[in-house]
C-alpha cells in the first residue's frame, strides 16, 4: 500500500469537511471560541494543535503494543503534556506576543478533546504514518474553522487582519462602524453557528431526519 493510498487520503482529507472535528463531531469548540477575537493567535493556535495531534498520534501509535491498557490514559497525557510544553517554549521563545494572546490555551490544548478522542479512536489502533496522517488532517480541520472564525471576527469586529487595516479609511469617513459584538464571544459562537449551517447544506448526507 503506497505511502498516500485512497485509504490514507481519505484519513488526511475526510477531517477537513465531511468529519470536521469542529462542525461534525462538535470537539475542541470552547477553544475554538476563546482565541479567535483576531486572525494571529487562531493561526497561531491551529498550527500549534496540528502539530500536537500529529507527533502524539506518532508517539502513541508507535508505543500502542507496549502499553498496558490500565494506564494508556496516563501515558498519552504524559505524551501530550511534553508536547504541549515544548510548543508552549517554542511560542515564548519566538511569538511571545501572540503567547500572551493565547494566554492559558496553550496549555489547556492538552484537554482538547480532539487530541484524547484521535489517540484512542486512531492511534491506538494504527501504523505510525495513518496515525499522523490522522493527526496532521484533524489537526488542519480544526485549524480551518478557527482560521475562518478569525478572519471575520478580526475584519468585521476592528476592521483588519494581522493587525493590518484592509478596511479603507474612506468607508469610516462614509459613516461605516466595526461592530464591535463581533470581538465578543457569542460572536464567535453565532459565526460556528453560521458555518455549520452552511457545511449542512452543502452535505445533505450529514442532516439529520
Amino acid at each position: 500500500m503506497g505511502l498516500l493510498s485512497n485509504k490514507n487520503k481519505a484519513i488526511l482529507v475526510d477531517p477537513l469537511s465531511k468529519n470536521n472535528p469542529v462542525i461534525v463531531q462538535m470537539l475542541g469548540v470552547c477553544s475554538a471560541l476563546a482565541v479567535t477575537s483576531k486572525l494571529e493567535p487562531s493561526i497561531v493556535m491551529a498550527i500549534s494543535v496540528t502539530a500536537v495531534v500529529a507527533f502524539a498520534n506518532v508517539i502513541i501509535s508507535l508505543l500502542r503494543n507496549t502499553i498496558p491498557n490500565r494506564i494508556r490514559i496516563i501515558v498519552q497525557l504524559v505524551v501530550v503534556a511534553a508536547l504541549v510544553t515544548i510548543v508552549s517554549e517554542v511560542l515564548k521563545a519566538f511569538a511571545y506576543d501572540v503567547n500572551k494572546q493565547l494566554s492559558v490555551f496553550v496549555g489547556l490544548i492538552i484537554t482538547n478533546c480532539i487530541l484524547m478522542g484521535r489517540l484512542e479512536a486512531f492511534a491506538l489502533g494504527n501504523g505510525p504514518w495513518e496515525s499522523f496522517l490522522d493527526g496532521v488532517g484533524n489537526g488542519l480541520g480544526y485549524g480551518l474553522i478557527l482560521i475562518i472564525i478569525g478572519f471575520f471576527r478580526e475584519l468585521l469586529g476592528s476592521g483588519t487582519l494581522l493587525g493590518i487595516q484592509v478596511i479603507p479609511q474612506i468607508f469610516y469617513d462614509l459613516g461605516y462602524v466595526n461592530n464591535g459584538l463581533m470581538i465578543l464571544p457569542p460572536m464567535a459562537l453565532i459565526v460556528v453557528a453560521v458555518i455549520i449551517w452552511v457545511h449542512r447544506s452543502r452535505n445533505k448526507e450529514l442532516q439529520e431526519d
